[in-house]
C-alpha cells in the first residue's frame, strides 16, 4: 500500500508510482459535448462585452493588444505598463513599437497609480490590468489618463463578465482587450472593444483571417476529453491519455500546424487571425449568468475553508467580481503544484516566468507575486463536492 509520504515522493518524481486519484479537478472550464450543438442566435441573451457594436474577435488576446496598438497610433511612444504582466502583452507592445514605462503594483495586486503618475513624463497612453477578475481602481485610472489627456488601454483577458458593482470591466477604457479561452470552453478566441472615435476606426484595421482547421480542432478535442476525465474519472483518464498518445502520432506524421494558446510569446505570423468559427458556436451555448454564479460559489467554498491557513491576497469577493481563480501564496509553488496533481487537483502557475524588459528586484512585491502565488480552480465546471476537494487537498498540503 503506498501511504501519503509515498505519493509525495511520486510527485516530485521519486519512489514509486502512486494510484491514480479518486477524482479529477481541472484547472479550467472543459468544453461539454451540448456546446457543439447550434442554437439560434436570439435563444442567447447578449451581456457585455458581447452586446457591444464595436467589436473585433480575434484567435488571440495579443492580437487584440496590437490591433488597439494600431487604432491608437502608439507606435514609438511610451507608454504607462504595470510592472506584473503575462509577458506576452508586454512583447506584443515591444513588436509593435511601443517604449514601455514600468509603474509598481502592491502585494494585493493592485495598480499603483501615483507611482505611474511619477513615471508619466511624456507619456501616450495608460494600460491597466485586471487580475483574475478583480477590479482595479477605474476611477485613479481614469483620472490620471484625463490629466495626462491620453487614452486607457483596458486589459482584461483575466476578467471577462466580471464587474465593478454595477459597471462591467472592459466599460472604462477608450479601447478594451479581453481573452475568451481564459473564462469560456471555447479553443480560441481574443477580444478588441473600442469606443468614441476610436469605434469608428476599427474599419481601418486588416481584416481577420480564420485559423487553421486541425488546430481549432486540436484544442476542442483536449477541452472535450479534459470534460470526460471530469465527469468518469479512471475512464476518462485513460481515454484522455490514450487520445493524447494518438494525437500525438498523428500530427508527427501528417505535421499538422497547430496555433497553440497560453503560450508565453507573441508570434507576428499569427497575428492575422481571427476566431474559429466553433468558437462562436461555443460561445452562443454559454449560460453566462449562470458561469458567473457557479464561480462566485466555488470561490467563496474556497474561502470560508482555507480562508485560516491560505487567505487569497486579493482580499475579499466584492460583488459583481467573476473570478478567474482563488489566489493564494504558498512558499513554495512548483513542490504545492506537483503534491496537488498527486492528488487529482490541477493548479495554475500564472506569470512566474519574468519578461526581462523589466529587471529582477526593482518591483520587489512583483517579484513575490511571481515566486509565490499559486492559482486554484474555481471555474464554472466544478461542483460543491469539487471545490471541497480542493480545499481538503490544500489543507493537507499545508498541514
Amino acid at each position: 500500500m503506498v501511504n501519503t509520504a509515498q505519493r509525495l515522493r511520486v510527485a516530485e518524481g521519486q519512489g514509486e508510482r502512486a494510484p491514480a486519484p479518486t477524482r479529477t479537478v481541472p484547472c479550467m472550464q472543459t468544453t461539454w459535448p451540448h456546446m457543439l450543438f447550434p442554437r439560434p442566435a436570439a435563444a442567447v441573451p447578449l451581456v457585455f462585452p458581447f452586446d457591444q457594436p464595436a467589436l473585433r474577435y480575434r484567435y488571440f488576446a495579443r492580437n487584440a493588444v496590437w490591433d488597439a496598438i494600431r487604432l491608437l497610433g502608439l507606435a514609438g511612444e511610451r507608454v504607462l505598463m504595470p510592472a506584473y504582466h503575462h509577458g506576452v502583452e508586454l512583447e506584443t507592445l515591444l513588436a509593435a513599437g511601443v517604449k514601455p514605462v514600468f509603474f509598481r503594483v502592491d502585494a494585493q495586486m493592485h495598480c499603483d497609480f501615483e507611482d505611474a503618475r511619477a513615471k508619466a513624463q511624456n507619456i501616450a497612453a495608460l494600460y491597466v490590468i485586471h487580475y483574475a477578475g478583480f477590479p482595479q481602481d477605474m476611477a485613479a485610472a481614469r483620472q490620471l489618463a484625463n490629466d495626462l489627456g491620453v487614452p486607457v488601454i483596458e486589459d482584461c483577458a483575466l476578467a471577462l463578465l466580471s464587474r465593478d458593482g454595477e459597471k462591467p470591466l472592459g466599460s472604462f477604457g477608450d479601447v478594451s482587450v479581453f481573452c475568451l479561452y481564459k473564462t469560456l470552453p471555447v479553443p480560441n478566441g481574443g477580444l478588441l472593444l473600442a469606443r468614441g472615435e476610436f469605434a469608428r476606426k476599427l474599419d481601418t484595421l486588416p481584416p481577420a483571417v480564420p485559423p487553421p482547421i486541425p488546430s481549432t480542432a486540436s484544442h476542442l478535442i483536449g477541452s472535450l476529453l479534459s470534460n470526460l476525465e471530469l465527469r468518469t474519472g479512471e475512464v476518462g483518464r485513460r481515454a484522455r491519455q490514450a487520445m493524447r498518445d494518438a494525437g500525438r502520432w498523428f500530427v508527427s506524421r501528417a505535421n499538422v500546424e497547430r496555433v497553440s494558446t497560453g503560450t508565453q510569446h507573441f508570434n507576428i505570423a499569427d497575428v492575422h487571425l481571427g476566431m474559429s468559427a466553433a468558437s462562436h458556436l461555443v460561445l452562443r451555448n454559454q449560460d453566462f449568468a449562470g458561469i458567473v454564479e457557479r464561480r462566485r460559489r466555488n470561490y467563496f467554498l474556497l474561502y470560508a475553508m482555507l480562508r485560516d491557513v491560505a487567505p487569497p491576497i486579493t482580499g475579499e469577493l466584492k460583488p459583481g467580481v467573476c473570478p478567474l481563480f482563488y489566489p493564494m501564496p504558498v512558499e513554495d509553488k512548483a513542490g504545492a503544484m506537483a503534491r496537488l496533481l498527486a492528488r487529482g487537483v490541477e493548479t495554475v502557475d500564472f506569470w512566474r516566468l519574468r519578461h526581462p524588459a523589466v529587471a529582477s528586484g526593482l518591483f520587489p512585491d512583483v517579484d513575490k507575486l511571481r515566486e509565490r502565488v499559486l492559482e486554484l480552480p474555481v471555474h464554472q465546471d466544478l461542483s460543491p463536492a469539487d471545490a471541497e476537494h480542493v480545499a481538503s487537498c490544500v489543507r493537507e498540503l499545508l498541514a
